[in-house]
């Protein structure tokens, strides 16, 4: 959804988007940043109240989020001296996990509060078990530890099918470009494959890379230079407490006291 104002007038309309753009100049070092400022921009428009041009303050904020998020780094620019389309080679930070609340309209936020604070109480879970000191593990972990299916939470409202009920993101694959020029250069795909595990795919050249590879590609040399990003949902897992030692502790019965001795 997106309002324009000029002093005293106020317009809103919706546009439907299918990715979001990180702008680069030189303040913007970190993907947020740069999402943040793409959103809000001035534009000239012809005012029919002030019967000239007028300078608006374009704001854009998103009214639902998908389940798979694409991010589009503004990384090209037209020099037309030369009649290229030049690369940005700027190094702008991007994370493993994202969190799209901010960008987020009041009514969508509110209606992300549920699913956010499933992974809240997750969370203080996680620090309960830390503090008891006790070697309770939930359903995931036990899962990872036994090599079985996880169960998870839906990531999606009921009502809409491919939405993210959260606004919590995992980082899925990357676009990279290496090059100096859009019409030239070599693209690689990297793709996650399993926890830290990731697999780039270089033509027809398959190899394994790591998070930490995966985090180089943030741009400043002419190294492979994140383009795209594909965000997943973040899915929160079903916790249940692994209590057979405690149902155990908890249904420990009382010693049968004689009779004669309870008189007594």
């Amino acid at each position: 959804s997106r309002a324009y104002t000029s002093g005293k007038q106020w317009y809103q309309r919706r546009v439907r988007g299918t990715q979001l753009r990180c702008h680069i100049n030189t303040d913007v070092r970190y993907m947020q940043l740069g999402l943040t400022m793409g959103l809000k921009e001035n534009i000239e428009k012809t005012s029919s109240t002030l019967g000239r041009n007028a300078v608006y303050v374009k704001t854009s904020n998103v009214n639902r989020l998908p389940s798979y998020l694409t991010i589009n780094f503004i990384r090209f620019f037209y020099k037309e001296k030369e009649n290229i389309n030049a690369k940005v080679l700027k190094d702008i930070k991007f994370p493993m996990e994202y969190d799209a609340f901010e960008l987020c309209t009041p009514e969508l936020k509110e209606k992300l509060a549920p699913g956010r604070d499933q992974f809240e109480a997750i969370r203080q879970k996680k620090i309960e078990k830390e503090l008891s000191g006790k070697d309770i593990k939930n359903k995931h972990d036990l899962a990872k530890e036994d090599n079985k299916e996880v169960r998870y939470e839906p990531h999606s409202f009921p009502d809409d099918t491919g939405s993210s009920n959260s606004g919590y993101y995992e980082l899925q694959a990357v676009l990279t470009h290496q090059g100096r020029s859009s019409s030239s250069g070599h693209y690689v795909a990297w793709v996650r494959h399993k926890e830290d595990n990731w697999i780039k795919c270089d033509d027809e050249k398959l190899s394994i890379v790591k998070d930490e590879d995966v985090l180089k590609l943030s741009g400043g040399g002419d190294w492979h230079v994140a383009y795209t990003l594909l965000y997943g949902p973040k899915r929160c897992p079903i916790w249940e407490e692994d209590s057979k030692e405690d149902t155990k502790e908890d249904k420990k019965e009382e010693p049968v006291v004689p009779e004669m001795e309870k008189m007594e």
